[in-house]
Parts: C-alpha cells; structure tokens; sequence
C-alpha cells in the first residue's frame, strides 16, 4: 500500500482545525470515511442512520497542503452549514448549474483551496461579485446562460462529469439549461451523494443540523473565538438557529434516536460467528417512549388536543406509554398506545404541577425516551435516566420557569 493511500483525515483533523473552534466542533459531529470511490471529497446523509458523513480520497489528501485540506474540510462543512445537502434543489434546475451555484456560494470565503475551484470573480465568473448565496449565483447563472444561447448548446457537460472532477450529476439528466457553456472547469468535490437519503432521513438530519449549529456556536462563544468565519455567516448561522423549528419533526425525530435494538433467537437464521453451532440474531427495532401529559389547569385543551393529533401519526412508528399526572401521576390512568391504534385526547385530571412524579415513574421503569408535554410551570424536576424532552407552549418555550439542557420545543396549538 502506498503512502498516499494510507492517509487518514481522522489523525489530522484535529490539528488542522486547532484554531477554527466553530469547524472544529462541527467536524468532530461528521463521521469522517476513506475511500476510492469518489477522486476528491464529498459529503452526504447517511441514508440508515440520518448522520451526515464526510466521504474523503486519501490519495487526494495525502498531495495537499495542510492550508489546502483545511480548506477542502471547511468547504465541505459549507455545504452542511448552509443545507446545500438537505435543501431542496430550486424546480426545474439541473443539478449541474446547482453545483455550480453551490460552490460559488462558499468558495469566495475559503483561498487555500485546490487549482481549479470555481470563484466568483475569477475566469468564466469574473463579473460575479463574492459572498452571495446559492439562490443568488444560481439567478446570476442562468441570466448568463440566457446572453448567449447559442455558444456550446449541446455539447454536454465539458470536463464536469463524474470521471474527470468528481461533480457529476448522478441521474442522467441532460443539460436542459445549457451548463456546458460555462467552461471545462466543474466541482473539485463530488455533489452526486446529496440525493441519497429519503425525505424523512433528510428531515431527521436537518433537525440534528440545528441542534451541531447550536452547540458550536457555543463552543465558539465560549472561547470568544470563530476562527476564520466571516461576520456575514456568523450572522447566517445565528439566524438558523433561531429560526422556528417544527415540532412534529421533532418529535419523529425524538422517537426515532429513542429506539434501541431488540434482539431475539432464531434458527432460521445463520450465526455468523459460530454457525450452525448458535441459532443466530434477529433484530426488531422498537422504542420503549413514555409520554406525560401534565394535566394541571393551565394546560389548554388545543394544546392537548394539536399534541394528541400528531401521536396519532406517531403510533405508526412506536409504541408509548401515556403517563397522566398533575402533582402525582394518575397510575390508573396510566395505558399503553399500541403501534398503529388511533385514539381521542382527553383529559383526567385539573391539579398542580409537580415533575418528580412522572420522573421517578419513568426511571423505575426502563424507558428509551421520556417526552414531557406541559407549560413548565413548576420547579425543575430530578435527573432522568433516559433522554427526556419537553413540549409546551411558545410562550413557556421563551420563558420557562426553570432552565435546563434538555430540549424544550413549542407547540403550535391547534385551531
């Protein structure tokens, strides 16, 4: 084996992002993996697990210069940090000129990257001024296409296939837009992975996006120090995290990272380990989620009824456990939501509000996940031994009556 294929990103990333809090945070959320298949770098979502991962040629790496692999890293931290992954790609574009836009977007803040790269104010994009956003080059591009119809209609994709730099447009679409007329230079990374993952996957990974934004801003905070990221993006970045999320979404997604693997015997499949000596492993996956309801009077019923409606939807995936309480839980009350059942919301109970109840329930009883529908308003409870997440109102969301590192997300009531 050859030194250049002996690379590995892994050992190194550390001391390339030694003075880049923000990246180096974010980098250590992505799985990092060598491999021959692509000739550069690429990033995608994994497709089983919903995690983004950073696809890298050792070869690749091995020929560059610390400046320029960090920059390679970084560009493909761009792509994350700014959804070009999981956003949807604008209707009736090809995916070539998206590529392009895309890189366009993130390259002008990053100099040491590889010859070649495409750069706003450079060669075929020289009057394209820096830092805009995809969208924006995207216009800039096709307006340009538009100039000049004629020059290279039909004469296909130049040098940015797949074999040649690794961009690709990995569905066989043909170049309806006419993209071939930008020049023979294409992406230094690969784009033909962004479509792997399925809609729900996507919606997943995104949710998890906030979340990696959140806590490295303040790992940056923290040290009072960005690195390298532009005021312009800082401000980007704060704003997605800020932006209002969907609680349905995170609520799938809660239920989803709740589940755990359980196992069974079974002959009728092979043990791999000691073959037909074992019977071996069959593995269902299914989350133990507990949901209580807090049922004190400051509770509305929209909020109940907008909370039940989506648990509906959720049974498809999961079984919960409905766990009512006030200042205590109402253990006969207390049922289980069978996978795939449909049920009304109701309510129980009008009391105060006290969270060691429920807690303590769930801790005795070996949950994967606890979820916490409630206004908060009562003093913050003990440690839980499962992931617990709390629902309530937009209003209790801004102002809890106690804190806490756990999610809180707001419920829009219904109608």
């Amino acid at each position: 084996m050859s030194e250049d294929t002996k690379f590995d990103l892994n050992i190194h990333v550390a001391r390339l992002l030694m003075n880049e809090p923000f990246f180096a945070s974010l980098s250590r959320r992505v799985d990092k993996r060598a491999t021959s298949s692509v000739p550069t770098a690429a990033v995608l979502v994994n497709p089983h697990t919903a995690q983004f991962e950073m696809l890298y040629n050792p070869s690749f790496f091995a020929k560059m210069t610390d400046a320029q692999r960090r920059g390679v890293i970084k560009h493909e931290l761009y792509h994350i940090i700014f959804e070009h992954l999981t956003g949807r790609r604008p209707d009736g574009t090809d995916r070539r000129l998206w590529n392009f836009a895309t890189d366009l977007a993130i390259n002008s803040y990053l100099p040491d990257l590889p010859e070649g790269c495409l750069r706003p104010g450079v060669g075929e994009f020289a009057d394209m001024p820096p830092h805009k956003n995809a969208e924006w080059y995207l216009s800039a591009l096709k307006k340009k296409l538009k100039d000049k119809p004629e020059e290279g209609k039909g004469k296909g994709d130049g040098q940015g296939d797949s074999e040649s730099n690794g961009s690709g447009s990995g569905d066989g679409e043909e170049d309806k837009e006419g993209s071939g007329q930008l020049g023979d230079k294409g992406q230094f990374d690969s784009h033909e992975h962004w479509d792997s993952a399925d809609q729900t996957t996507t919606e997943i990974a995104k949710e998890r996006l906030k979340d990696s934004l959140r806590k490295a801003a303040e790992e940056a905070a923290r040290t009072n120090s960005w690195g390298s990221v532009p005021s312009e993006v800082r401000k980007e970045i704060m704003k997605r995290i800020a932006s209002t999320v969907d609680w349905k979404k995170v609520l799938r997604y809660f239920v989803k990272t709740s589940q755990k693997a359980n196992k069974s015997t079974t002959i009728k499949r092979i043990n791999r380990r000691y073959p037909y000596v074992h019977p071996g492993r069959k593995t269902q996956r299914q989350a133990k989620i507990a949901i209580s309801i807090d049922q004190s009077g400051s509770v509305s019923d929209d909020m109940l009824a907008a909370f039940f409606a989506e648990l509906n939807k959720l049974s498809d995936l999961a079984e919960f456990t409905v766990i009512p309480f006030d200042c205590t839980v109402a253990e006969n009350k207390v049922y289980v939501w069978k996978k795939g059942e449909k049920r009304k919301w109701e309510r129980v109970r009008y009391g105060g509000t006290d969270f060691n109840p429920p807690t303590e329930y769930v801790n005795d009883r070996g949950f994967d996940g606890h979820i916490v529908l409630t206004d908060m308003c009562a003093p913050k409870p003990k440690p839980s031994k499962c992931q617990r997440m709390w629902m309530t109102t937009d209003y209790y969301a801004r102002n809890p009556y106690f804190t806490t590192n756990e999610r809180v997300i707001a419920v829009t009531e219904a109608a």
